[in-house]
């Protein structure tokens, strides 16, 4: 049974992604998903929070609640529409960029419509991470001028994150190396260990709370040797008896399953027989969200690709 629980739309997220939702969605039946978690990203509030393309555009951020609004609506039909080929759980992906946040992100998650929401963090000392390199050097200056303190900062907004909200899924746990001068450094040792505490803490309080980890195949199309999280992560996380799901972190339809073979092949190398999704069950406005498991035997199969 394949399913990513991680998906963006360029008819939601444009300038950041491509292609209608439905046909996305289309796309992922034919290709044999099951289950598909919706989840564009959430209204920025903020002129601060702006991309370089969105700059001169006087609407770019009054118009973003009544396009969060319009995906839940449109989720909403296309979940009815596809009922009988596709689980479909309508979500959204959290922006932690500052504590003043909070508020926000919850509201978002009141809607019934919303089945879960991911928790992630694309910045560091209110600059973006993953945009582009001149913007992680600023990021880097803002944080005390080493690739350490960034780092440092990154996990501790995430606990931030991570202590307000207890999502159930955590993005790409470990965005943080994309754009790094050494994205395969070992964390264990590096400058006196102190990050990888950090991750330790981090990693401990979402197996306590129950939370997954998405193992996210967007790292490898990036360019990365490892999806998020690493090995070293990744390790730590099985060790503490956390689990997986997982994710394509699909920004249009070329990029719908892309690497899972890599990615299953990765979690497989750690010792994972299975990852986890959710299902919708009840009915006449009682529905609830469950946990489910799949063995990645059955994923593979899914998807047609190589069991072994």
């Amino acid at each position: 049974m394949a399913f990513t629980m991680h998906s963006h739309s360029g008819q939601f997220c444009p300038g950041h992604a491509k292609d209608q939702l439905e046909d996305i969605i289309k796309h992922a039946i034919s290709i044999g998903y099951k289950t598909m978690g919706l989840t564009e990203h959430m209204p920025r509030y903020s002129p601060a929070d702006l991309y370089p393309e969105e700059l001169d555009d006087p609407e770019a951020l009054s118009c973003l609640p009544p396009r969060h609004a319009a995906f839940l609506s449109e989720a909403t039909r296309l979940r009815q529409l596809y009922a009988s080929q596709l689980h479909i759980l309508i979500g959204f992906e959290a922006e932690w960029i500052r504590a003043s946040d909070l508020p926000h992100v919850r509201a978002l998650a009141a809607d019934p419509v919303v089945d879960y929401f991911i928790g992630s963090v694309h910045h560091a000392a209110g600059i973006p991470i993953d945009y582009d390199a001149a913007y992680y050097g600023k990021a880097v200056a803002a944080c005390g001028g080493s690739e350490e303190g960034l780092y440092a900062s990154y996990y501790d907004s995430q606990m931030e994150m991570l202590t307000a909200l207890r999502p159930k899924v955590v993005g790409h746990f470990d965005l943080i190396r994309l754009l790094s001068a050494e994205p395969g450094r070992k964390l264990r040792g590096w400058e006196g260990g102190r990050v990888w505490e950090k991750v330790r803490r981090n990693l401990e309080f979402v197996a306590g709370y129950g939370g997954l980890l998405e193992c996210n195949t967007s790292a490898l199309r990036k360019g990365l040797e490892e999806p998020y999280p690493s090995r070293e992560i990744a390790e730590e996380w099985v060790r503490l008896g956390g689990r997986f799901t997982m994710s394509d972190d699909s920004h249009g339809i070329a990029q719908v399953a892309t690497n899972y073979g890599r990615g299953l092949g990765f979690l497989e190398s750690i010792g994972v027989e299975e990852v986890w999704t959710f299902e919708r069950k009840g009915g006449d406005g009682k529905e609830e969200v469950v946990e489910k498991r799949v063995s990645l035997r059955e994923f593979r199969s899914s998807l047609g690709l190589e069991i072994v």
